[in-house]
């Protein structure tokens, strides 16, 4: 094996480890790939950043989820967007148009928000059950089973 691809597995190791136990850090890829499918473009990676702050979580794990998360983000706006709207049925689209010259704005930003309301409807059980899934799977990793339970 080549001296910097070396280096290079040693240092990632030695970031994901930090000091986190296997739970934990299941914990941090789990709400940092819930994070990364959120429905609004550019803002996952800075909610990530101050979830990891906030709460003491491996910063580069929790963005390397979350940049993991990306593809999925882009195939989930539409479904999120339309369990919205089923999660909060509005009144017809005659009225809307009625209210407001400008009622663009106005179901822009009511879409969006059906479209958040429903992303947290599906990302609170999809945490869960990532961290349930990669705990005993990042147990069997050698480096991470030699850190002290959490």
């Amino acid at each position: 094996m080549s001296k910097w691809l070396t280096t290079a597995k040693t240092q990632t190791a030695g970031w994901l480890r930090m000091g986190v136990s296997p739970r934990r850090l299941a914990l941090t890829l789990a709400l940092g790939f819930a994070i990364g499918c959120l429905p609004v473009f550019v803002i996952p990676t800075a909610v990530c950043a101050v979830v990891a702050v906030t709460f003491g979580l491996n910063v580069p794990a929790i963005q390397a989820a979350n940049y993991a998360a990306m593809p999925l983000q882009l195939a989930l706006v539409l479904p999120l967007v339309r369990l919205g709207k089923w999660m909060f049925p509005s009144g017809s689209r005659q009225a809307l148009k009625k209210t407001l010259a400008h009622g663009a704005p106005i179901q822009v930003l009511q879409t969006s928000g059906h479209a958040l309301a429903a992303w947290l409807v599906v990302a609170v059980p999809m945490v869960l059950l990532l961290t349930l899934v990669l705990t005993p799977l990042l147990q069997r990793v050698p480096a991470l089973a030699a850190e002290g339970a959490d």
